[in-house]
């Protein structure tokens, strides 16, 4: 019954999920929509379905939680948990530190080898400023394609082993998979590391260095679909985050919207 179940939302799994990446940008499910995709594996996706509510993910909060995994906070407060996916620096992560540091804002850094290896002065200031420092990997592979613990561990541990030698300290157990791709076994593989998997409810296309979107392109994503315990997703290697992040904050809190950290979840 259950196999009979899972290959039935496999053929709907492609109506909620964009096949490169990242989330439904605008499509809205009718009411009947099923609010709860069992966690099996794919791309991480989101449908936004009302204004200022938080989106229904292609797995429940619920069923996540079970593995230690997360994409929304708490949804009882008006309360943003601020992350940023990190693969390489290119000038824009330190603008976006002193925008956090200005609003006194807490964020979790998710970072890879190269950008620890290559920039480790800023990998150092995240940690002193009090940032999250997250596992995003050593290599940024397709972690469903890892199929034996060992390797899984191995991307996770190598990265926090480089870390340690970098700033002295020990890398946060909090874990995001590159390119949202996932399946249900690595949710238990990180769950049996002591990772909580951090998902998210809000992100944007900025990701693309050459073709950036324009403020008013950013803030038309990211103003109407805030909503309360939103895990927000932004790339540091993004020239338009740099230079509204400022601004976007103080748009949030203009909203009523308070900065926690991912410790609270």
């Amino acid at each position: 019954m259950i196999q009979r179940i899972r290959s039935a939302l496999l053929l709907f799994l492609p109506v909620l999920v964009l096949a490169g990446w990242l989330w439904v940008e605008s499509r809205t499910l009718p009411a009947s929509s099923p609010a709860a995709i069992p966690a099996s594996s794919g791309n991480w996706g989101l449908s936004f379905q009302q204004e200022g509510q938080a989106p229904v993910g292609n797995a429940a909060a619920e069923e996540l939680a079970q593995y230690d995994a997360y994409f929304l906070g708490d949804t009882s407060r008006k309360v943003l948990y601020l992350t940023f996916d990190c693969g390489y620096e290119n000038g824009y992560t330190e603008p976006i530190l002193d925008a956090l540091k200005k609003h006194s804002a807490p964020a979790a850094f998710f970072v890879v080898g190269n950008l620890v290896e290559t920039a480790p002065d800023i990998v150092r200031r995240m940690a002193e400023e009090g940032h999250i420092v997250g596992n995003h990997t050593y290599h940024h592979p397709d972690m469903p394609s890892i199929s034996s613990q060992a390797a899984f561990q191995k991307e996770l541990d190598s990265l926090a082993e480089l870390y340690q030698q970098t700033t002295g300290q020990p890398l946060s157990r909090f874990y995001r998979p590159p390119q949202g791709k996932y399946s249900e076994e690595n949710l238990r593989q990180a769950q049996a590391l002591g990772y909580k998997t951090v998902f998210w409810s809000l992100a944007y296309v900025d990701w693309y260095t050459d073709n950036q979107p324009t403020p008013e392109q950013a803030y038309a994503k990211l103003l109407p679909r805030i909503h309360n315990g939103a895990i927000v997703l932004l790339h540091s290697t993004s020239k338009t985050n740099a230079e509204i992040l400022d601004d976007l904050l103080t748009k949030w809190e203009e909203m009523g919207y308070t900065f926690a950290s991912l410790e609270e979840l």
